[in-house]
């Protein structure tokens, strides 16, 4: 039986690797028209989870079906799923032409959408190159263009900004946003939490193979306590004393124009007390305010707190491998 066309859907998905569980019953919709960020920290399973969607492994339990049907159920898998999964899977004696050539071959596809997705991803100048030879980011290109090579509804994209310079996060971030209007099912993990946060409509976020949030991205930022009030007022010195006599905790901007040029006041951040409580504060010692804005967390603040107790191998390490 089969569901709506480009609907990702797991059911209570989980892999187990000997006493080791991957991902632990996982259940999740990823939905064609938006950009779906999958985010967890290291060793959450992510990579795992998106093997699973797309039959490279073997679920101990629960189901991963794309339109209903499991990936090796699909007739012609790559006219319905492209994914990068591992960029540096291909052969590094062969040409990019040939790489994509030989899969297109496989399902069918003439040797003129090779040079179609060649020249999507800006690799027509090399595609004669042997891929040993490439860079990190020219071997993401060749796996974004593998992934389109069927011109499929579903992609599935596992850290697709990896080696690319500014230049080319850019033009990924765009490419998925027409992807995603153009109604396909677009998910993809990165950790890169600045880009994934102008990028993805939604979210799924999960931590030791377990659902933390499966909701949009407003929403999540919305859950996170580490809210704040931007304040500006000429007399910083004194609007601190008050906000700190009444519970609140003030600490120095650290934005670009947190020393106030151009004529501005000079500017702080308050937490543990809401804007209406500090502009009461102020009218009351007759102070000034130049500016009193409400601000959510980062998308960055806000995945640190929410996954603060999924974190498999430590803060120290988690560090080392977000920079990996």
């Amino acid at each position: 039986m089969t569901g709506p066309p480009g609907l990702i859907e797991a059911r209570e998905l989980t892999k187990r690797f000997g006493d080791k569980i991957a991902v632990d019953h996982l259940t999740f919709t990823v939905a064609p028209g938006r950009v779906t960020g999958f985010l967890g920290p290291n060793g959450a399973g992510k990579s795992t989870t998106m093997r699973l969607i797309c039959g490279l492994d073997r679920p101990s339990a629960g189901t991963a079906t794309i339109g209903g049907l499991a990936y090796r159920e699909l007739r012609r898998p790559l006219r319905t799923v492209g994914a990068l999964l591992e960029a540096k899977a291909v052969h590094p004696g062969r040409s990019a032409r040939n790489h994509l050539l030989v899969l297109a071959q496989t399902q069918g596809l003439p040797a003129s959408r090779v040079d179609e997705v060649l020249d999507l991803v800006g690799l027509r100048d090399v595609a004669g190159k042997r891929t040993g030879g490439f860079s990190l980011g020219m071997g993401q290109r060749l796996g974004i263009a593998a992934a389109m090579l069927g011109d499929p509804r579903v992609l599935l994209l596992d850290e697709p900004g990896n080696g690319l310079d500014p230049e080319g996060i850019r033009w990924v971030r765009t490419f998925m946003r027409q992807l995603a209007a153009e109604g396909r099912t677009v998910f993809v993990s990165s950790h890169l939490m600045s880009e994934m946060s102008v990028l993805a409509d939604h979210l799924v976020v999960i931590g030791r193979g377990r659902l933390i949030a499966d909701c949009p991205t407003s929403e999540f930022l919305q859950r996170s306590s580490e809210r704040s009030v931007l304040v500006r007022a000429p007399d910083t010195a004194r609007l601190r004393e008050l906000v700190t006599a009444g519970g609140g905790t003030v600490r120095d901007d650290d934005g670009p124009d947190r020393a106030g040029g151009n004529g501005a006041a000079p500017a702080l951040v308050v937490t543990g007390m809401d804007a209406p409580r500090i502009g009461e504060l102020a009218a009351s010692e007759r102070l000034v305010l130049h500016e009193l804005t409400p601000r959510l967390p980062s998308l960055e603040e806000a995945f640190m707190e929410l996954t603060a107790g999924s974190v498999e191998f430590g803060q120290a390490s988690q560090q080392v491998g977000s920079a990996s």
